[in-house]
């Protein structure tokens, strides 16, 4: 089932202790939040922010007519910063800080997006302290370019842009969609990609079946789009090995094999590989594969001895690679990508949201359709929410990694 939007009502479901439904269309076509977002006084929305088809050009090295600084002032910019505007193929998006800047200000809150989930409206939920929605990421070897919806408006216009994958990716896409209207963005809910017995009903995990070698039931949605962005890796993350398919569900416990979570998980990749691969046409298809959001569930990783998970964190650590981001997944998308013929465009996320272990739902969080009562915000250890982001936050970053890609 699907939800349409005209210009004047815009429905969405969100849901209440279910996963969300599966095909999800937002139609914006409201320009007086695109009138709003440009009253704001910051500069960073103006149009000197568009991608220039010049790549690599250093910053400061054309020097303005009217510019009245002395040439050894000039050198001395140069030697500070070289790093060039953002070239994929040049720079490595991974590389960086977090750099705070309170001037910095997203460009919605939980409050003002009609399209949020609570699970993700931390502000609305109670969080108190903002300071998690000035940390600007900043490559080392570039310049990130902010999110500029005018921009965002040239590249998508006329144009079907469509999320799959599991709540990971409704995070990234409700980012997205506040972010930016007037254009057709679709979330389709598949958290496996492939068929499972679960992509409806929540079941326990231990009841589980991955039908690894079909995504049909999904893919038929995802035909027609312009621009298709996927994302899968934590709802495979539920134990060392899966139970996997081959054939009909109809065959039940008869049916399945026990694999390692790997194995599973490079076989449903080629699976989706091989659909991309056979059905979509390069030349009118982008097809993006956004790289893992980390799990911050142990904080012991990051120094801490208190078991308390994320709750409490009010900055990004200097360094983390956690046991939340499994290396050995990663080489599978990478192996899987590698191969495929039809080229998938890399929104490498993970390291940069390795740091950012303040930046989580928490506590400020719903589950099974209700807030958590006091009893459980008590208990972050058993509670906190160490998956999810809060939103204004780090998914705005991938979307400015994601529209810079464009």
């Amino acid at each position: 089932m699907s939800f349409a939007a005209s210009p004047s009502a815009i429905m969405m479901k969100t849901y209440k202790g279910k996963l969300p439904l599966s095909v999800i269309t937002v139609i914006v076509c409201a320009f007086a939040f695109l009138a709003l977002l440009y009253t704001q006084s910051l500069t960073f929305l103006s149009s000197n922010y568009i991608l220039k088809s010049k790549s690599c050009a250093r910053r400061g090295a054309v020097v303005e007519a009217n510019d009245h600084r002395t040439a050894e002032e000039n050198v001395e910019i140069l030697e500070i910063d070289d790093r060039f505007e953002f070239d994929p193929e040049e720079c490595d998006i991974g590389k960086g800080k977090w750099v705070f800047n309170r001037s910095i200000k997203p460009l919605y809150t939980d409050t003002s997006c009609p399209y949020l989930d609570r699970q993700f409206s931390c502000v609305k939920n109670g969080r108190l302290d903002f300071d998690y929605h000035h940390w600007e990421w900043q490559p080392e070897d570039c310049d990130l370019p902010r999110f500029n919806p005018e921009l965002a408006l040239q590249k998508l216009r006329g144009k079907r842009l469509l999320f799959a994958g599991d709540s990971l990716q409704r995070n990234q896409w409700e980012s997205f969609v506040c972010m930016e209207y007037n254009a057709t963005i679709e979330f389709y809910w598949a958290p496996f990609l492939i068929e499972s017995n679960t992509d409806i009903d929540v079941l326990d995990p231990k009841k589980r079946i991955l039908k690894v070698d079909s995504v049909a039931k999904h893919s038929k949605h995802w035909e027609g789009a312009d621009i298709l962005a996927f994302n899968t890796y934590v709802w495979w993350m539920s134990g060392l090995r899966l139970k996997t398919l081959w054939g009909s569900f109809a065959n039940g416990d008869e049916g399945y094999a026990e694999l390692d979570t790997a194995v599973a998980y490079q076989i449903g990749l080629k699976t989706w590989a091989n659909w991309i691969d056979s059905t979509l046409n390069p030349n009118k298809t982008r097809v993006f594969f956004t790289t893992i959001s980390p799990i911050h569930t142990r904080n012991e990783e990051w120094g801490k001895t208190d078991g308390l998970k994320c709750f409490n964190e009010t900055k990004p650590v200097n360094k983390l690679w956690g046991s939340g981001s499994d290396k050995e997944m990663m080489s599978v998308v990478a192996g899987v990508l590698k191969k495929m013929k039809v080229a998938v465009t890399v929104v490498n996320i993970t390291q940069l949201s390795e740091y950012r272990v303040d930046a989580h739902s928490s506590i400020y969080t719903e589950t099974g359709g209700r807030l958590l009562n006091d009893e459980e915000k008590a208990d972050p250890g058993r509670h906190a929410d160490c998956i999810h982001w809060c939103l204004p936050g780090v998914p705005d970053t991938w979307n400015r990694i994601f529209l810079a890609h464009l």
